[in-house]
């Protein structure tokens, strides 16, 4: 047994969850340790839509910029196209925009990014690698832990050595993947759903789109007469495509799988030159543990929840968890923070999660709308007429999967313990629609300053009072005073932008470090009630 010195922060499981997490307490200057019994390297990249929401926190954090150009083509278009294959029929398309013509919606300051894994993964390592009070270990695996009365102690064993370290930590995160190791060592159940086995083949194609007539796309989804059977993902933009091969709850037989057999139909022309470099089996589930907390140990990412990746939200809802569990536990390592204040971590983040997972499973059945497809590729008109039909219900069925953005920054904290709720009546929970607003629990809507900051850029190291009244002005207004005498950082902002103090309904509007609203309302003398509550101490 090799002794290992203390580390508030113990990270298990290196995927851009965790390494999203590594960063957010980087960037706080919280010491971590981050563990993964892997090498670094991504063999086989699934990861590659990055949602509003996430560019957000990675605008934050100082590297969406690198994020934009991590190397996928700016003019590659980004369709979406049902046929039978590549060289059969066309059923329908869904003409979406390259990057580059992409509009960033008014809602925020960013837009969505397409960036594969194989290049956000390096760009997160370098991000993570950039502050000092983070430490990455790969080749390091979790053996074991257990509850201290200061926290948790693991045994993490050094692949290389075999030796055993002993990890004394205040906290654990656990981002360990579905089939984690710590939530099943916490006896944690879970509600859990097979949807389906599938089959990833991750392939080289070069030129691909010059060997077929239907153009650019994100993703080609295939119909055949056994109806909806796997689809096609670009990767790089350019050579790298996976193709997924639906299957059942059955599993496959890997003995008796012809990976090339389903790339061949995938291209619908037997001429055209590939490379299989991998071949992965996977299980598409939709998985929410019963808790995202057991004492000192957090769950975030898939080790709390598993969806089907229909949408991109697996990746995106885990980095949300690291926003939201950051700035907690630097308080309550700090002192400024509360007990119910990691309570709310639950509280606040599986509703968002089932919410998501809800949102998964309804794009992959939609993927599914192709009942009776028996004649689709027959030359006929009861084929042309199927075709057309399959076309139309797929085309309609799937578009919210792309047109999400009330999904991705419309989620809010309904009823947390740590927001004021102020009586106002909740918007609507629009999957496709955003709908700003500023009540308690909701992410603090964007808006440009005059400075040319988005209002997102205020918010971030500790609580931001918005003050759009001018009574900070007052001598008499104590809010720095109140929050300073308890410890808390607070940052107050004069707001003289009308339209801006409109959208966000309230003279004073406090938002907490995550950028999520916790209270609002007209007040010179915080009441410390209010105090109390926003950092968990009641």
């Amino acid at each position: 047994m090799v002794a290992e010195a203390n580390v508030p922060v113990l990270i298990v499981g290196a995927g851009p969850v965790g390494l999203c997490m590594a960063i957010e307490l980087g960037w706080r200057g919280i010491p971590c340790l981050l563990v993964d019994q892997g090498n670094g390297m991504v063999e086989h990249p699934r990861t590659g839509l990055i949602a509003v929401r996430t560019m957000e926190a990675f605008r934050r954090w100082g590297f969406a910029e690198d994020v934009r150009h991590c190397g996928f083509p700016e003019d590659y278009k980004l369709s979406m196209v049902f046929c039978t294959s590549l060289n059969g029929w066309l059923l329908d398309r869904e003409e979406y925009p390259s990057m580059a013509e992409t509009p960033t919606p008014g809602a925020t300051p960013e837009k969505k990014q397409r960036c594969p894994q194989l290049w956000l993964h390096p760009i997160l390592v370098a991000q993570a690698s950039r502050w000092p009070t983070v430490s990455m270990r790969y080749g390091h695996r979790l053996e074991s832990f257990s509850h201290t009365e200061s926290g948790v102690i693991a045994e993490v064993r050094n692949l290389a050595t075999n030796n055993v370290h002993s990890v004394r930590s205040r906290y654990l995160v656990a981002c360990d993947g579905g089939t984690s190791t710590v939530r099943k060592g916490l006896d944690i159940p879970t509600e859990e759903r097979l949807l389906s086995y599938s089959i990833n083949i991750l392939l080289r194609i070069p030129g691909l789109t010059q060997h077929h007539p239907l153009g650019e796309a994100e993703r080609y989804l295939f119909v055949g007469p056994q109806g909806t059977w796997g689809n096609l993902t670009v990767v790089d933009g350019r050579d790298i495509w996976r193709l997924t091969v639906l299957g059942s709850t059955e599993r496959f037989d890997m003995d008796r799988f012809d990976a090339a057999s389903y790339v061949r139909l995938a291209l619908g022309k037997d001429s055209i030159e590939f490379e299989i470099l991998s071949v992965q089996t996977w299980r598409r589930s939709e998985m929410l543990a019963g808790s995202f907390r057991e004492g000192n140990v957090l769950l975030a990412g898939d080790a709390a929840h598993t969806m089907s990746p229909t949408g991109g939200m697996g990746m995106n809802t885990g980095v949300q968890e690291a926003f939201d569990l950051g700035w907690k536990l630097e308080a309550v390592l700090k002192g400024w923070g509360g007990p119910a204040l990691l309570d709310s971590y639950d509280i606040e983040r599986r509703p968002v999660a089932a919410r998501n997972i809800n949102f998964s499973s309804a794009n992959f059945k939609a993927w599914l709308n192709a009942p009776d497809a028996t004649a689709v590729c027959d030359d006929t008109l009861e084929g042309a007429a199927i075709r057309a039909e399959l076309g139309r219900r797929l085309r309609e069925s799937t578009r919210v999967e792309w047109e999400s953005l009330g999904l991705q920054i419309g989620y809010r904290y309904d009823h947390s313990p740590i927001c004021v709720e102020d009586g106002s009546q909740a918007v609507p929970d629009d999957y496709s629609q955003y709908i700003p607003n500023a009540r308690p629990g909701a992410r603090a809507p964007h808006a440009w300053l005059a400075t040319g900051e988005s209002t997102l850029d205020l918010f971030g190291r500790g609580f931001t009072l918005l003050d759009f009244s001018g009574a900070a002005k007052n001598k008499e207004f104590s809010w720095n005073d109140t929050f300073r005498d308890s410890g808390v950082p607070l940052k107050i902002v004069p707001v003289k932008e009308t339209e801006i103090g409109r959208l966000y309904e309230a003279p004073q509007v406090l938002v907490r470090p995550d950028g999520h609203v916790a209270w609002r309302g007209e007040m010179v003398k915080p009441d410390k009630e209010i105090l109390s509550t926003v950092t968990g101490r009641q």
